[in-house]
């Protein structure tokens, strides 16, 4: 590292999402003249990639592709952002010394959906301990003990609230520890643990198009990311003086709740796919792309978005041009998304993503969407056949019972959904007796 670099971002995690989202927009912020920093790249678990990206002087290309008001897009990015990739099981010193730089000011990470958890057996002497809350409040008390201001917090992990529930275990390892309660006040008024929701869909190493790209940029990249253009990034913080992101032009929203807006990710984007995929199964097709190219699965689509989805959350135009770039995120050339990998454990994403949109509905407008309605018939037709992907008892339950005891599950729906059985009991029967083709057409026709 040239002693010239300014280290302004400590982040967590080295693998293809958070170089393909965050460290692209600061190598943006960068390249236009809007920040002065770069990013230090610490591997979170044993085995990693930091090695190769030190190999590869920790830069990479990355291909972003896919389709923007109608227009193919295929950007191409030589991205520069990050200074050094550290190892902490085999760079210890050179990692808890970062805790000492004043320039150090953010810090971002993406550890998985099961990196946020407070494990309890580490020590505080641990180089490093096990867990990543540990490691982070090793981390800040280290800084704490330096007598250095704190850090704003950005994990990426997805997960509800993941900035109060990482603070939440940064405090308990603070306890386990026993350190001062001077320690745990700074960590309460000197950090900013921001919960934020992270959208862009992160397809990595193109293993199929590798001889292509590597002929494109003239060089082997070990490393090369690709993913689609859409990205969204919403921040419950308001820090846009000190990362310009929104200045920059990127889709990143400060707000004080983030919660209305993982709900319209949540029912539109997710409810969206759970709601198409099983039944687009039933009826032949194997991918998103090939539904959305179908006129009769694509017009299933709209109506439970623009007819069901949107009128139940809130007929906004923010919500209506996320419909939109929904569809045109589900139609990207470039990803093949298999729509059984989708229908892994329907039944909880039904339960998350679909269900709720069905019972507000229901609650607002006297009556139950048919479109959402008939993709329970249809997720209860896709259960019968060797396809479905979930728990062994939800399985076996599933291919045998009856639409009514299905229905009756509680503790599958978390809701009493005994006013359905009619309805979805028709939908089954007519899914039964006449096929997915014909069954499409009488919901279209509702």
């Amino acid at each position: 590292m040239s002693s010239n670099v300014k280290e302004t971002v400590i982040q967590f995690g080295e693998g293809g999402f958070l170089r393909g989202f965050v460290d692209y927009f600061f190598h943006k912020l960068q390249e236009k003249g809007l920040y002065d920093g770069k990013i230090v790249v610490v591997q979170p678990i044993e085995k990693g990639m930091c090695q190769t990206l030190a190999e590869q002087n920790c830069e990479y290309n990355l291909f972003l592709r896919g389709i923007d008001n109608g227009q193919v897009v295929n950007e191409h990015t030589h991205v520069t952002s990050i200074s050094r990739a550290l190892n902490p099981y085999t760079q210890y010193d050179e990692y808890i010394a970062l805790a000492s730089n004043p320039d150090l000011r953010v810090l971002v990470s993406n550890t998985t959906e099961a990196g946020i958890e407070y494990v309890g057996t580490e020590k505080l002497t641990d180089m490093p301990p096990k867990a990543y809350p540990a490691k982070l409040c090793q981390f800040l008390y280290k800084r704490y003990q330096a007598g250095l201001k704190g850090l704003i917090l950005l994990p990426c992990e997805l997960i509800d609230d993941n900035g109060d529930n990482l603070k939440k275990c940064v405090l308990q390892y603070a306890d386990l520890w026993e350190l001062e309660d001077g320690f745990k006040n700074w960590i309460e008024t000197e950090n900013d643990f921001c919960s934020t929701l992270v959208d862009r869909i992160v397809t990595g190493y193109p293993r199929d198009e590798v001889e292509e790209l590597t002929r494109q940029i003239g060089y082997e990249d070990k490393l090369i990311d690709t993913a689609e253009i859409f990205h969204l990034w919403v921040i419950g913080g308001h820090h846009e003086d000190e990362l310009p992101f929104q200045k920059a032009g990127y889709n990143v929203v400060w707000t004080d709740d983030v919660h209305p807006y993982k709900k319209r990710k949540v029912r539109i984007l997710n409810g969206g796919h759970t709601s198409m995929v099983l039944g687009a199964h039933l009826y032949g097709l194997t991918t998103v792309g090939e539904c959305m190219q179908d006129e009769t699965v694509s017009s299933f689509l709209k109506k439970c978005i623009f007819e069901e989805i949107i009128p139940t959350i809130g007929d906004t135009e923010d919500n209506r041009k996320f419909g939109a770039a929904v569809l045109e995120r589900f139609s990207n050339p470039f990803i093949k998304h298999q729509l059984l990998s989708i229908a892994l454990n329907s039944v909880s994403k039904f339960q998350v993503r679909v269900l709720p949109t069905i019972l507000e509905y229901k609650e607002k407008f006297g009556k139950y969407p048919a479109g959402l309605t008939f993709s329970m018939a249809a997720l209860i037709s896709f259960y019968r056949t060797d396809k479905a992907n979930d728990g062994e008892e939800i399985m076996k339950f599933m291919k045998d019972a009856s639409v009514e005891e299905i229905l009756k599950r509680e503790d599958y729906w978390h809701a009493d959904l005994t006013e359905m059985i009619p309805m979805v009991q028709e939908y089954y029967a007519l899914i039964q007796a006449k096929g997915m083709a014909e069954a499409y057409k009488e919901v279209l026709a509702k």
